[in-house]
């Protein structure tokens, strides 16, 4: 089993916290997320790991990882960032964020699930945005799924509460036969709508598409996209909100709640 950590991207929401590093390098107790995460998919068993760069490539710099380059970071998205990549997309590959933290059952866990793609989510996550933001209501993004935890819908931020049964949290699981219709699809969509600033799914062109708009087509297309459920376990830091209530509760002790670190 493979990682690819998606860190190409610029992290504007952080401020000047990021103003002079990619997101993924914001430092958190000593760390940088991607730092702990290299760890963590480590301890889980995980030591064939990839990182795809963008925004300042030369700052993210650690030992035994391989490299790949979105060179179109400004103007993409994380589909687009783990295309990158593409080399490496032949077999079964775990996909992480790279603004999130987990603990390393998050990783097993993730790993049991044999559909063709598995998606992680979390069922506790309402009690984590609300304390994260006071304008979680914002924040709310559909996620549904049937008896069998295969997913039918989710990425709509348009939603009412009931429709998010769980939250997406940025770590997927391909099987070797899910990531050859992710590519798949991934050509289809841009022989189509790649030269075309026209809205695909909910993103606002095929180039920035969101990853939860490629899973969403690839369910339309018959693809079973399974929930893998959890409960706490992770930080995400996108915004420079998120990063100052992480460090108040480690203070507060707080923190426990939501991660054991």
């Amino acid at each position: 089993m493979k990682a690819i950590i998606l860190a190409a991207g610029m992290g504007t929401r952080l401020g000047n916290y990021t103003k002079e590093l990619p997101k993924g390098m914001l430092h958190f107790l000593g760390k940088s997320l991607i730092e702990r995460q290299i760890e963590t998919l480590r301890e889980a068993g995980i030591n064939d790991i990839i990182i795809v760069r963008g925004y300042m490539p030369e700052k993210i710099d650690f030992q035994h990882i391989r490299y790949y380059l979105n060179q179109e970071y400004a103007t993409t998205n994380m589909v687009v960032s783990l295309m990158a990549a593409e080399a490496e997309l032949n077999d079964e590959v775990l996909v992480c964020y790279s603004d999130i933290i987990f603990e390393p059952r998050l990783v097993t866990t993730l790993l049991e699930s044999t559909a063709e793609v598995n998606v992680l989510v979390d069922d506790s996550w309402l009690e984590y945005w609300k304390a994260r933001t006071d304008n979680w209501k914002e924040d709310v993004e559909s996620l549904q799924y049937d008896t069998e935890n295969f997913i039918f819908e989710l990425g709509n931020t348009a939603c009412e509460l009931k429709e998010a049964q769980s939250r997406y949290i940025g770590m997927i699981k391909f099987s070797k036969e899910g990531i050859k219709k992710f590519k798949e699809s991934y050509y289809e969509n841009k022989k189509k709508y790649w030269d075309h600033d026209l809205a695909w799914m909910k993103s606002t062109s095929f180039k920035k598409a969101y990853m939860t708009c490629m899973l969403q087509h690839l369910i339309n297309r018959g693809v079973k996209v399974k929930a893998v459920h959890v409960n706490h376990g992770w930080l995400e830091f996108d915004t420079a909100q998120d990063y100052e209530k992480a460090l108040t509760w480690v203070k507060t002790g707080e923190i426990k709640k939501y991660i054991n670190l």
